[in-house]
């Protein structure tokens, strides 16, 4: 089993994002299964973004690969699964290190078996009659020493290329863990399988896409919280609200992506809802289709509102607190971006984002579940001033935030301590520490590849 090494100052976090539902033959390639961490990514970045000068390299140093400390108590291979997460995951690479003891190589390990996959289902160069077998299979690999695949063409090819690394580490791992990232392997696999050439087509199938992209993620993580045993065994066992923490993330960014991947082929709404307001789901970028744009999109984001209740129920039973500020800040980004999304018409035009001074305020402040309920309660009011006498999802829309507003205000006497050896203002500074750093040498790093490039020429 990995040891534990000691414990890094990083903080915060989020899973998923998504499997194609594109047709195969439009030519496009699939969303990255585990994008559904852009939408703290992206935060992190929109945090990190400088408004005023940089610090050096140095001063950035240690936070780009954990501490020196854990770094020699490492064995080579685990070393290497760290490097792969700084290559494959950007910002997150550093927060996946906030996690406390034997966690924090369990959740890295259990990432980069999932990207792995998420490569196989991403190239499209790889045959169907070959993609199906090896996602329907893919968790045996983790049993096989030298099982590899070297005709990748993505850009994560690595991972598959030096699987071995990451399988050897993945045995290394406890049986608790090793069973549960095992058993979300072959879950999410046949999912992926299943979803290769389908349209989501019903609510129902949208949220069975969700599922196998996002929740089994949640579930996933919430297992091996329990197994931890840094939080109660409850967590672990109750899949329908560990589910519902990966549904919210993954539909709060489908829904903000409207745009983007109609622009580039791909269709992530369900049929069931846009086809209510539009004969194509392409329509909706047409300003003259714009009041059936809302009604879809207010639809949408009232479906996706349903999860809330459940996201709180969630977090208040959590009690480690880089647990719970591992799972805590994506919400409240949702949360945010989905007030911003409700009846914007500027989600049809171009990019919709919270602001950086938000995002900010978001991390600073969503380290306690007295803090998450306010949050929660204020954005969950500001998309009730949103709602439009018109809308025709209107009662509906009303009944979730009236639901909503009673969660977030239920009495907050009962809620468990934390245990945390650090405060959390402390962590929530070194997590924005460490936002300015990856976005630091992501910038210093493509603009070295930019010198080499000219040079080259």
């Amino acid at each position: 089993m990995a040891g534990a090494c000691c414990k890094c100052t990083f903080s915060l976090s989020v899973f998923k994002r998504s499997l194609s539902v594109a047709p195969r033959g439009c030519g496009s390639a699939p969303r990255s299964l585990l994008s559904c961490w852009r939408l703290g990514e992206r935060a992190l970045q929109e945090a990190a973004r400088p408004s005023s000068a940089l610090r050096p390299a140095c001063f950035y140093r240690h936070s780009t690969f954990s501490c020196l400390s854990c770094q020699e108590s490492m064995s080579e291979s685990l070393r290497t699964c760290y490097l792969y997460l700084n290559q494959t995951s950007r910002s997150f690479a550093a927060v996946i290190q906030a996690l406390d003891g034997e966690l924090r190589h369990a959740v890295c390990i259990f990432y980069l078996v999932l990207r792995a996959l998420d490569t196989v289902e991403d190239d499209m160069t790889i045959p169907m009659d070959k993609k199906v077998p090896m996602l329907n299979d893919f968790h045996t690999f983790l049993y096989q020493d030298e099982w590899r695949f070297t005709e990748s063409q993505e850009k994560d090819r690595q991972v598959l290329a030096d699987f071995p690394t990451i399988s050897v580490e993945f045995r290394n791992l406890a049986k608790e863990y090793r069973d549960v990232i095992s058993d979300i392997c072959h879950r999410m696999g046949v999912g992926m399988a299943e979803f290769l050439d389908k349209k989501v087509g019903s609510m129902k199938e949208w949220d069975l896409y969700c599922h196998y992209v996002a929740g089994l993620v949640g579930i996933g993580l919430s297992q091996l919280f329990s197994a931890s045993q840094l939080e109660d065994p409850e967590v672990g066992r109750d899949t329908e609200m560990a589910n519902s923490m990966g549904l919210f993330l993954q539909k709060t960014n489908i829904i903000r992506d409207y745009l983007e991947d109609i622009q580039v082929g791909r269709a992530f709404w369900p049929q069931e809802a846009w086809s209510q307001f539009a004969g194509r789901l392409e329509d909706f970028a047409q300003p003259e289709k714009l009041d059936s744009a809302l009604s879809c999109l207010n639809f949408l984001v009232t479906d996706a509102l349903r999860h809330v209740p459940d996201v709180i129920a969630y977090l208040s039973r959590l009690q480690n607190q880089s647990v719970f500020n591992f799972c805590a800040i994506p919400q409240v980004m949702a949360i945010a971006t989905l007030s911003t999304c409700y009846n914007n018409p500027m989600l049809f035009k171009g990019v919709v984002k919270i602001r950086k001074g938000q995002a900010v305020t978001l991390m600073m402040e969503a380290t306690n579940m007295r803090a998450v309920q306010t949050i929660m309660a204020q954005y969950n009011q500001e998309i009730l001033q949103k709602v439009s006498h018109t809308d025709p999802t209107r009662d509906k829309t009303l009944r979730i935030l009236a639901l909503i507003r009673e969660k977030s205000a239920v009495s907050q006497s009962n809620l468990p301590s934390r245990t945390a050896h650090l405060s959390p203002m402390y962590l929530s500074a070194a997590m924005l520490l460490a936002a300015l750093s990856w976005q630091y040498l992501s910038t210093t790093a493509a603009q070295a590849q930019g010198t080499g490039d000219m040079k080259g020429q």
